[in-house]
């Protein structure tokens, strides 16, 4: 009996100081500054033209909650938070049901976060699944509940949250889903909206719009066995036929958000903004985007791809006078796949590799001319083992050949070979050098790309060779600056001199030979199939594996490479290998119209001589092809200076 009453009053106690210790921390909640909710977590992020492309926290503007719909106000709490209006922040009952709900699955299968918690992890918080996040989620919720009123709280949560497809806020997603204002959206339209939020890419209608329809269904169906519209509201709105709009009012691009995912996260790699710029209210980021690369990209990659929804595209355009990264795709669609392929896929690579080679090549003694045969050929490597490279489709030469010829035929026992007469390493220095961040391995095949690699680095190495040799880091911000236009972050330039230009001018010079019919000689030079669509000279190179095909090119005004293939590395099929360069010489063509396309202006050091272009011997009156080739001064072929070959060292 005794034990039951100090039980009982030891229960009381507890209970008390529960109670006691909730009601001081919203005491002490309240005596804290007013959060700023309305601008607070605010993104407005700029193009290279400082024309507004995104606003992150309630779209163009914000639309107060008597403007709203009422079907979407009550549609969005009987699914969200039915008991929104009666608790404190958080719906006790509820969670104690999903613990134990999830406990009996053994997973989380359903949550238990009320429109305020849901309003404070969007407002402050980012999505990463840590127990301080979740402690200062409580704790911001805490702080919105003692500061503002429930219609408040309710008002700034429609205004900010995620409908799919970048759109933000409910005025935003009444007009581009249903080309109306939220307060003219029917009972049907309300409840398709309502739901989009809990999962974006799968219940928008855009992108499913059968799985939408059903939890339209479902909803309406809550609502009118709530009481909460009649029989007949119901019956109307089940029947009614719901057109989708689709459209933003100023920037129609799928693949934009993959561009705003990149800067959020380079975003939060900068140094300079402070720790507390969440709460502070909003910021304005300045980035590189040039809308025009954008949508040539996007355009090309739709125009050119039609009848495969499995295969995916990964694409970049780098100005490479400053590392600049003005467009980027991650995917084919945005509103289908949000993976940022560009972000985090690292794939084989290909002979996309072999122009670090060939550089490297050139800086240790080799010229244009330099000769080796080209036959099937075994090398045997340390440990006894040994390598058996094979051209495409088992065609050989049979003969020696130019570095020339190997470039723009792609030859891979002419890269072996050079490969492993320089020694594995010094390929891999000057790949880090040019800005490969990647651990290479000093293996044979590394020419062929077999290593797997991103595609940021891979273009930046080719931007080294854009610029002239002048390696810069790849970047998207160049300015952030709070509400107020006080710079928080600025970048700065990152450029260094890696290359020698006399060097890099010979090389790009040999990789705008890739297209070019005078090359054509026991197969075809790998780009030859475009030639007709390309108006301007480029330094290109394209790569194949059984998974991976690659294109990357440039001039001096900007790096364009495209990547095709499958997430699930399954092998590209035959007809997959026609889509990658055609979509890079729509997009750089498309691009680059009325633009100016100088070429690169020859160093005084270096020389042109005509040459015949498969043997790289000086050429004469009986020679049949006739190019000019690029020489540093004292190293081009003459009638006393025979050129270096393999056949001479036999």
């Amino acid at each position: 009996m005794k034990f039951r009453k100090r039980l009982f009053k030891y229960s009381i106690i507890c209970i008390l100081s529960i109670i006691f210790l909730i009601n001081g921390v919203y005491f002490y909640a309240k005596l804290k500054p007013k959060l700023d909710i309305k601008n607070v977590n605010s993104f407005y992020l700029y193009a290279n033209n400082n024309d507004l492309y995104f606003q992150g926290s309630g779209g163009k503007e914000w639309v107060n909650l008597d403007k709203i719909s009422d079907y979407v106000i009550k549609a969005t709490i009987n699914i969200e938070d039915k008991k929104f209006y009666s608790h404190h922040g958080f719906d006790t009952l509820r969670i104690g049901k999903a613990l134990i709900n999830n406990l009996k699955a053994g997973h989380i299968i359903e949550g238990a976060s009320t429109i305020t918690q849901q309003y404070a992890k969007n407002l402050y918080l980012d999505f990463d699944k840590t127990f301080k996040r979740k402690i200062d989620e409580l704790w911001y919720t805490i702080q919105i509940e003692t500061h503002y009123s429930k219609d408040e709280i309710l008002e700034g949560y429609l205004n900010t949250i995620n409908y799919g497809h970048g759109i933000y806020g409910i005025g935003n997603a009444s007009h581009f889903y249903f080309n109306k204002e939220p307060l003219d959206l029917t009972l049907a339209e309300s409840c398709i909206l309502a739901n989009i939020p809990k999962s974006p890419s799968n219940y928008s209608p855009i992108n499913n719009y059968e799985l939408s329809k059903k939890r339209q269904e479902r909803t309406l169906k809550s609502l009118l066995n709530d009481n909460i519209i009649t029989k007949e509201e119901y019956d109307t709105a089940i029947n009614e036929e719901i057109t989708i709009y689709g459209k933003k009012d100023k920037i129609n691009l799928t693949t934009l958000m993959y561009y705003q995912d990149a800067v959020f996260k380079e975003l939060k790699t900068l140094k300079g903004i402070p720790s507390t710029y969440l709460e502070s209210g909003g910021l304005k980021i300045y980035t590189n985007l040039d809308i025009k690369a954008q949508t040539s990209l996007e355009e090309s990659i739709n125009k050119i791809i039609t009848n495969n929804d499995e295969l995916q595209v990964n694409s970049i355009m780098i100005n490479p006078n400053d590392g600049a990264i003005i467009a980027l795709v991650g995917g084919r669609d945005y509103n289908k796949s949000q993976f940022n392929r560009t972000l985090n896929s690292y794939r084989q690579v290909g002979s996309t590799m072999k122009p670090i080679l060939y550089y490297a090549a050139l800086e240790n003694g080799f010229t244009a001319s330099s000769s080796f045969l080209s036959e099937r050929t075994t090398f045997l490597l340390s440990n006894d083992n040994s390598y058996s490279p094979e051209n495409f489709g088992g065609l050989y030469a049979n003969k020696a050949i130019s570095m020339a010829e190997a470039i723009a035929l792609s030859d891979n026992v002419y890269a072996i070979k050079t490969h492993l007469f320089l020694g594995e390493k010094t390929m891999v220095d000057t790949a880090y050098k040019m800005g490969i961040k990647t651990k290479l391995d000093e293996i044979a095949s590394l020419p062929l790309g077999t290593n797997e690699l991103n595609i940021i680095e891979i273009t930046n190495a080719y931007a080294t060779l854009a610029s002239g040799g002048t390696r810069n880091e790849p970047f998207l911000i160049t300015k952030v600056t709070d509400m107020n236009d006080n710079i928080l972050y600025e970048h700065h330039d990152t450029s260094e001199i890696m290359l020698d230009y006399n060097y890099v001018y010979i090389l790009n010079n040999m990789l705008s030979l890739t297209y070019d019919y005078d090359l054509i000689d026991y197969t075809y030079p790998t780009n030859i199939s475009i030639r007709a669509l390309l108006s301007n000279k480029y330094a290109v190179k394209s790569g194949s594996t059984e998974t991976d095909n690659w294109v990357i090119g440039f001039n001096k005004n900007v790096v364009t490479s495209v990547w095709v293939g499958y997430d699930n590395n399954q092998d590209l099929k035959a007809g997959d290998y026609k889509y990658v360069k055609k979509i890079w010489a729509n997009a750089m063509e498309t691009y680059l119209k009325d633009k100016d396309n100088t070429w690169y202006e020859k160093p005084n050091d270096v020389v042109g001589v005509f040459v015949d272009p498969i043997t790289g011997e000086l050429a004469d009156e009986n020679t049949k092809k006739r190019k000019i080739f690029y020489y540093v001064e004292g190293t081009e072929p003459t009638n006393i200076q025979s050129v270096f070959k393999e056949l001479e060292l036999e």
